[in-house]
C-alpha cells in the first residue's frame, strides 16, 4: 500500500531559503544620481532637527517639531493645530497623488531611489564594499571558514552598521522634541522611556532591514510593488531590455566570429551582478525590479568597450518598444512624460498643494467658540433685565500674549461681563488677556432688557489689539420668557 508520500510526491519547503545577494559597484549617470540623492535625503534626515527658526520668546526654536506634549506642529513658520489636522491629510493626500504620478511616469522609480529601504539598504552596501570588498570578495568571504579575518571583518561590518542604524533612530525622536535638549537628557539618562524605546526598535529594524533582508523587504514584504501596477500603462517609462536587438545571446568571440547570428548581448551577466535584488532584467518585467537603472550603467559600460551603440537596456515604454521592434523611433522623453495622465496627476497634486496655501494665507490667528449654558437657559435678574449665560473660549494661535475684545452685536441694550468681574463691571465690551498658543476659557454674561422676543439671534465677535486683526465671530441666540414678548 501506497505511504502518503508516495501520492504527494516530495514535502516541499514553505518558504524558499534566501539566495544572497552581492551587487558589484558600477559607476554611470544613473549611478551618480542614486548619490545624489542618497546623500540629499540623508542630510535631510539627519540635519533638519537641527535646524532653528526664531519664532519668538514663546514658542519653539526648532524649524520642523512634532510636540505631541503642547499638540502642535511646526515647520518652519507654518503652525498646525489639532482642530487643522486636515493640512496634515492635504500633505498626505499630496504625497499619494505624487507616487502616482512618479509612478505613471517612470514606474518605480520611488522604490530605486528615494525609499528609505533603498536609501539605507545602499549605504549599508557601500560600507560593507568598504570593510569586504566589491561582489567577487564578498563571495569568496562568505565562502571562507570563520577565520581571525572573516570575524574580524564581520564584527567591523556590523559595528558600522549598528552605529548607522542607531543614529537613525536618534535622529527620529528628534522631531518630536527639542534636539539638543533631548539628546542631553538621553545620554543622561533622564529622556523619557519611550524614547530610549524608540530608539531601540528603529535601531533593531534598520540594522535587520538594511543590513540583513535588504531585497526581501521590496520583493516580500512592501505591499507597493502589487500596487503600483495599477498606476502604470503601456506609456510608464520602465527598465526595459530590448531583446529584440539584443538576441540570440552569444559571447563576444562568437559574436565577432558570425555576426549576423548573434544580437548584441553577448551574456557577460553585469546587469545581474549590479542589480541590488538580483534579477536578471532580460527576464523581462517582474516584481524584484526596483527601477533603479543600475544595470543600465553596466550595460552601456560594456557596449562602449565591445563597439556597439548604448541602450540595449534602457528606460522604454511598452509602445516604444513595439514600434522599436518594427524598425522604427520612440517617442522623445519630454513628450512620454508630459501626456494627459501625468499632466492631470500634476494638475490635482498642484490644486490641493495650492487650495492648502491660500488657505493658510487666509487663516486668522484668533479662534472663538462659545456655547449656551442650558441649565438655566435665562435669569431674570432684580431690575427686570434678562441674564444669558455662554462658556466662551478663545484660541490664541500666535506665539505671544494678546489683549482679546469681546464684542455683543445685534442684541440692542445689551451688557456683558465675565466670571473675572461682577455685573458693576458690565458695559458693552470686555476684553482679557490670553497667553501664547493657549485656549483661554471664561465664563461670560451678557443682560438684555426683558422687552423682546422670546428668542434673538446675535453675534459675538473677537478681535486681537495686537497681530492679525481680522478676529473671528460665532452667532448664538438670547432667550428670554415667552410672556414678555
Amino acid at each position: 500500500m501506497s505511504s502518503p508520500e508516495d501520492l504527494t510526491g516530495p514535502k516541499q519547503p514553505l518558504y524558499q531559503a534566501r539566495k544572497g545577494v552581492y551587487p558589484k559597484a558600477v559607476d554611470g549617470f544613473y549611478r551618480r544620481l542614486k548619490w545624489a540623492i542618497m546623500a540629499v535625503t540623508l542630510a535631510i534626515y539627519y540635519i533638519t532637527p537641527w535646524i532653528r527658526w526664531d519664532r519668538g520668546a514663546y514658542a519653539p526654536d526648532q524649524a520642523v517639531l512634532v510636540d505631541l506634549a503642547n499638540r502642535r506642529f511646526y515647520m518652519f513658520q507654518i503652525e498646525i493645530w489639532p482642530h487643522e489636522f486636515y493640512y496634515v491629510v492635504g500633505l498626505l493626500v499630496m504625497a499619494g497623488i505624487g507616487l502616482f504620478l512618479v509612478t505613471s511616469a517612470v514606474g518605480r522609480a520611488w522604490c530605486g531611489y528615494s525609499c528609505p529601504q533603498t536609501v539605507w539598504t545602499d549605504l549599508f552596501q557601500h560600507v560593507e564594499r568598504f570593510i569586504d570588498g566589491d561582489r567577487n570578495a564578498q563571495l569568496r568571504l562568505e565562502k571562507a571558514s570563520w577565520g581571525a579575518e572573516k570575524i574580524a571583518k564581520r564584527l567591523s561590518k556590523w559595528s558600522v552598521w549598528l552605529f548607522i542604524a542607531f543614529w537613525t533612530g536618534g535622529a527620529w525622536i528628534m522631531y518630536f522634541a527639542d534636539a539638543p535638549t533631548l539628546v542631553r537628557d538621553f545620554w543622561s539618562g533622564n529622556a523619557a522611556p519611550v524614547a530610549y524605546a524608540t530608539v531601540g526598535i528603529l535601531t533593531a529594524t534598520t540594522f535587520i532591514f538594511g543590513g540583513f533582508m535588504r531585497e526581501q523587504v521590496c520583493i516580500y514584504m512592501c505591499p507597493w510593488p502589487r500596487i503600483q501596477t495599477a498606476m502604470m500603462d503601456e506609456k510608464s517609462l520602465l527598465v526595459t531590455y530590448k531583446d529584440w536587438r539584443g538576441e540570440k545571446r552569444g559571447s563576444l568571440k562568437a559574436a565577432q566570429a558570425d555576426p549576423a547570428a548573434f544580437g548584441d548581448c553577448i551574456d557577460c551577466n553585469q546587469c545581474v551582478a549590479v542589480c541590488p535584488t538580483g534579477i536578471d532584467i532580460r527576464e523581462g518585467p517582474q516584481i524584484g525590479c526596483i527601477t533603479c537603472a543600475l544595470c543600465i550603467d553596466a550595460c552601456d559600460k560594456v557596449m562602449a568597450q565591445v563597439g556597439k551603440p548604448r541602450g540595449l537596456i534602457d528606460y522604454c515604454t511598452l509602445d516604444d518598444a513595439d514600434i522599436e521592434k518594427k524598425g522604427g523611433t520612440g517617442k522623445p522623453v519630454l513628450k512620454t512624460l508630459f501626456r494627459p495622465r501625468t499632466i492631470i496627476y500634476f494638475g490635482i497634486w498642484s490644486a490641493i498643494g495650492l487650495a492648502m496655501l491660500f488657505t493658510l494665507g487666509q487663516r486668522t490667528r484668533l479662534d472663538l467658540a462659545v456655547q449656551h449654558d442650558r441649565n438655566p437657559v435665562y435669569v431674570q435678574l432684580s431690575d427686570g433685565t434678562i441674564r444669558n449665560n455662554y462658556t466662551l473660549k478663545i484660541r490664541n494661535m500666535q506665539a505671544r500674549p494678546r489683549i482679546v475684545d469681546i464684542y455683543i452685536e445685534g442684541l440692542p441694550g445689551a451688557q456683558v461681563w465675565t466670571d473675572e468681574g461682577d455685573r458693576a463691571s458690565a458695559r458693552q465690551n470686555v476684553n482679557f488677556a490670553v497667553d501664547p498658543d493657549a485656549v483661554h476659557k471664561v465664563r461670560l454674561f451678557i443682560a438684555a432688557p426683558a422687552k423682546g422676543p422670546a428668542r434673538t439671534e446675535f453675534q459675538i465677535s473677537a478681535r486681537a489689539r495686537t497681530g492679525d486683526e481680522r478676529g473671528d465671530s460665532d452667532t448664538l441666540i438670547f432667550e428670554r420668557p415667552k410672556d414678555d414678548q
